[in-house]
């Protein structure tokens, strides 16, 4: 929902972000860079605290799924300890990326090290278009 407010006349832009509707948790999680080789991509996805045993990574349909999952016990019984500031994140995130039809699983070669999961794939090769024929007329 979006409230307006006073704007000060050098921020109307950067205002527009700050509403919640633009306040998407999902992007502040699995930074991701990917490269282009000439052979292959590279994709790198920042996890860290994340454990390999809890992440997943599955096709579908030409889309390569990456899922996280992490949890803290939490103990809200303790009165003595409470959070005044919290900006780790708990739960799950995922992250979507179209790798092509032709893709197989076992084309896929994951590693995870560091905090950081590296996917690598082949570039889909492109369909060669046949040259254009001309047919006669007789």
């Amino acid at each position: 929902m979006m409230i307006p407010r006073k704007r000060n006349e050098f921020d109307l832009f950067d205002d527009m972000f700050i509403e919640p509707f633009f306040d998407r948790k999902e992007s502040r999680l699995m930074k991701t860079d990917i490269k282009e080789k000439s052979d292959n991509y590279i994709i790198d996805l920042d996890l860290p605290g994340y454990e390999k045993e809890n992440i997943e990574i599955e096709m579908e349909n030409g889309y390569l799924r990456v899922t996280a999952k992490t949890s803290k016990d939490i103990d809200e019984s303790n009165e003595e300890e409470k959070y005044i500031h919290k900006e780790r994140f708990y739960g799950e995130c995922s992250r979507s990326f179209y790798v092509g039809e032709n893709l197989k699983e076992e084309d896929i070669k994951a590693s995870f090290k560091n905090g950081i999961l590296s996917l690598t794939f082949p570039k889909e090769k492109q369909k060669q278009l046949e040259e254009k024929k001309r047919i006669q007329i007789d």
